[in-house]
């Protein structure tokens, strides 16, 4: 079973999207990742069979979903009992899909190559195109689709890139363009229609624009003039000339003598059939004709939110059965805000309405790592969920409400976070308490288990230790408390937890330190322009909150409180690193760098206590060292390349290695290898899918003494010893998972998982425990329970 799955959401508006029973999708590079935001329990799975990155997920009902890609796929997923599968799948367009949205049985898709699509979703899951509509060269940012009140007519509203809204209504089998919304001054990014409770309120339409405003349109059965000549007979439709008299007798407001905003109180106006309904075909259902008496509705401008300073990402409405409406935004600006109307009494008799910012969450004066990119309500209306620019999520929860909607308490609780790039390496504390990762998003991450009251654990990120201005490459555990890393620069950095962390992990229960681990500095930061974590004295400590929590930290926490500082640096490479590795005693450390000559191609070996080189860089390879490995005992440096071979280094008395052993059996590039905990043993693992078990003779000499042939490239290996009997974790190419067990004379296959959806990049087994940290390209990082 999966027991972790750490995964970021896309870097999309509409990359998310949330059931009724509160499971949120959401798009998580080429995946899609499940979770069930009521249980706390993190990602439960993620569905994999899209080729490119996708842009936006839609929940048809609770049992059906939609997801689109880069690549202009549209997908659909049935579920049956826990098992979500792909049912539907169609070349949608040319180029990438920017929007989704779903109402009933009727998507649209929005491309970049300027078309809506509007498509069918039948019984039988398949999905049919109906019509294709031309934009005129722009493309849709933003898709919307409801029902005109007291009517079965189907309203879609487009927001592109020429900054209008496109109203268009479907009359007859196909949609016709009714009207255009204007008045942002940037492109419109999202809309969310309020379909009313009550069937006498108008519908509403919000817009927002990156001009950092959120316009609301009111949508309403139109009432007609009275007629001027009472002399004239009434009649039962509007004439054009009555409604050209009307439109013209509407006038705009004109920008003022000093410029500003114009505010359009324009009615537009749209004509649909009264008996219309809701269907897909060229032939309408029985007892339906296509000819019918208009009904009239306008849309007019009706409220302007003036609060967010950067553009507005994402609108959604609190669901329906709230006391009032309630419409929630988020914006680049790291704010997230929830408006809602305000009784305005005048001295007439009549009572007009105002909107206000009546809760406001997130990043006071701004945040540079994005701001918010999305957002969702959750938990009918009592929770509310966003997502940033990093890919994670952050979660606010209604702990208390009042008789009014502004008497609401928020707090904020704990979501989900991860990688937003491919994870190239991870490494377990020497215990197992913790895990550590490092990824392309320049971030190393600390991930633990936390038990709940009823004894369950679940597992969080709870530190942050780097955040790196270069691609994280490598880090392994120099000790609990102190580990290295190597990213895509020349320079091998080590780190050491500060107060605050040990203070945290002790009581969260991760694990139990010294006291004198409990000496080092309270936290760090970075100094402006700088690259390295400086030790501070003082904590930082989030607005509101306590330094005495005992919660791991928020989103918004982790890349600036859970700082480690940086404790020392080493150089000697001349080209970027590439390959890190940590001693079984820990008091030595391997490294290599790109390379291209033999001259490059070395591993410098070094000791952890002076930081000083160990003997002579071990030569030999003459392209880049893949990967490097300490035998258990320290006695053997082993060492593959992408020269298809691999090295073996002993020890010597003055404390260098000197070579004992090479082997260039394997016919391509070797990317990973391992030794058994006991020292006798090692594995190869190489792109010719072999993986090759070598063992050393009475001749002294190496020997490969069983080969396992993989369906894939092999590119991650590692050995575990539990229950007496050994075991060998394979990773593949293809995001497969074998692991093979030993019976004493041959490897047999025990297990194959379909782990990830990417190529592999590390196994590790956690110590004293039958679970497998794995990471991938495809952008997330797993524990797998055997």
């Amino acid at each position: 079973m999966t027991a972790y799955i750490s995964a970021s959401t896309n870097r999309h508006p509409h990359a998310a999207d949330i059931s009724s029973a509160s499971l949120v999708a959401f798009a998580s590079g080429t995946l899609v990742g499940l979770w069930n935001s009521p249980a706390d329990g993190g990602v439960s799975e993620t569905l994999a069979a899209h080729e490119g990155l996708i842009t936006c997920v839609r929940f048809l009902n609770d049992q059906i979903l939609a997801t689109a890609d880069d690549k202009g796929v549209l997908r659909c997923w049935r579920r049956a009992g826990d098992q979500w599968t792909s049912t539907a799948k169609v070349d949608a367009h040319k180029q990438a899909i920017s929007s989704l949205c779903v109402h009933g049985e009727c998507l649209a898709t929005g491309s970049s190559d300027g078309t809506v699509k509007i498509w069918k979703f039948g019984a039988s899951d398949e999905l049919e195109e109906v019509q294709t509509l031309s934009l005129n060269g722009r493309y849709a940012l933003a898709l919307a689709m409801t029902i005109l009140p007291r009517s079965n007519v189907e309203l879609l509203a487009i927001a592109g890139t020429d900054k209008n809204i496109q109203i268009w209504t479907r009359s007859g089998a196909m949609f016709v363009r009714a009207a255009v919304l204007s008045g942002h001054e940037d492109w419109v990014r999202c809309l969310a229609f309020q379909n009313p409770p009550f069937t006498d309120e108008p519908l509403v339409l919000a817009s927002g624009s990156q001009d950092s405003t959120i316009r609301l349109w009111r949508i309403e059965a139109f009432t007609k003039f009275n007629n001027p000549n009472p002399s004239d007979p009434p009649t039962d439709a509007l004439s054009d000339d009555l409604l050209d008299a009307f439109e013209a007798s509407l006038g705009d407001l004109a920008d003022a003598e000093e410029g500003g905003r114009q505010i359009s109180l324009k009615h537009h106006i749209l004509t649909v059939k009264s008996n219309q309904a809701k269907y897909i075909s060229n032939i309408p259902p029985s007892g339906l004709s296509n000819v019918s008496s208009p009904l009239q509705y306008s849309i007019t401008f009706d409220a302007l939110l003036i609060g967010h300073e950067a553009g507005v990402t994402g609108l959604s409405w609190r669901p329906t059965g709230a006391r009032e409406p309630t419409l929630l935004s988020t914006s680049t600006d790291s704010s997230l805000i929830l408006w809602s109307p305000t009784a305005i009494r005048s001295s007439s008799e009549d009572n007009s309405t105002i909107w206000t910012s009546r809760q406001r969450f997130g990043d006071v004066g701004g945040q540079r790592l994005g701001g918010f990119v999305g957002g969702l309500w959750a938990g009918n209306g009592n929770e509310v969920l966003a997502w940033g620019w990093s890919g994670g999520w952050r979660r606010w929860r209604c702990t208390s409400t009042g008789e009014r909607q502004l008497d609401e308490t928020w707090r904020e609780v704990s979501a989900i976070t991860g990688h937003s790039g491919p994870v190239k390496s991870l490494d377990w504390s020497p215990d197992g308490a913790y895990l550590i990762s490092a990824g392309l998003d320049q971030t190393t991450r600390i991930h633990c288990p936390i038990r709940r009251p009823d004894g369950s654990c679940f597992w969080q990120e709870l530190s942050r230790p780097q955040v790196h201005g270069y691609d994280m490459l490598g880090v392994t555990f120099l000790g609990p408390l102190k580990f290295a890393s190597i990213a895509d620069e020349k320079v091998v950095r080590v780190f050491e937890a500060p107060r605050g962390f040990v203070d945290l992990a002790e009581k969260l229960g991760v694990a139990v330190f010294t006291e004198e681990q409990h000496n080092g500095p309270v936290a760090a930061s970075v100094p402006p322009l700088g690259l390295s974590n400086k030790a501070v004295n003082e904590a930082v400590v989030p607005a509101g909150d306590s330094s005495n929590s005992t919660r791991p930290p928020f989103e918004g926490e982790l890349a600036s409180t859970t700082l480690w500082p940086e404790i020392e640096k080493i150089f000697g490479h001349g080209y970027e690193s590439m390959s890190l590795a940590v001693s079984g005693s820990r008091r030595l450390i391997a490294t290599a760098c790109k390379a291209s000559t033999a001259e490059h191609a070395v591993v410098r070996v070094y000791n952890t206590e002076n930081w000083q080189p160990v003997g002579d860089p071990l030569s030999g390879h003459t392209l880049t060292v893949t990967r490097i490995a300490f035998s258990p005992d320290d006695r053997f440096v082993l060492t593959v390349s992408r020269d298809r071979t691999w090295r073996l280094y002993e020890a010597q008395t003055n404390g260098g290695y000197l070579p004992v052993a090479a082997d260039k059996s394997h016919g391509r590039i070797i990317w990973d290898c391992a030794w058994a905990a006991e020292g006798d043993i090692f594995a190869t693992a190489s792109r010719d899918k072999t993986v090759k078990i070598w063992q050393r003779g009475p001749d002294a000499k190496w020997t490969a003494v069983q080969v396992i042939r993989t369906a894939e490239a092999a590119t991650a290996v590692d050995f575990s010893s539990l229950d007496a009997k050994r075991h060998l974790a394979i990773g593949l190419e293809t995001g497969t998972i074998l692991v093979y067990s030993h019976d004493g004379t041959n490897w047999q296959l025990e297990h194959s998982r379909s782990g990830h959806a990417g190529h592999i990049h590390r196994l590790s087994w956690r110590p004293g425990f039958r679970e497998l940290g794995t990471c991938s390209e495809d952008g997330t990082m797993r524990i797998l329970r055997f």
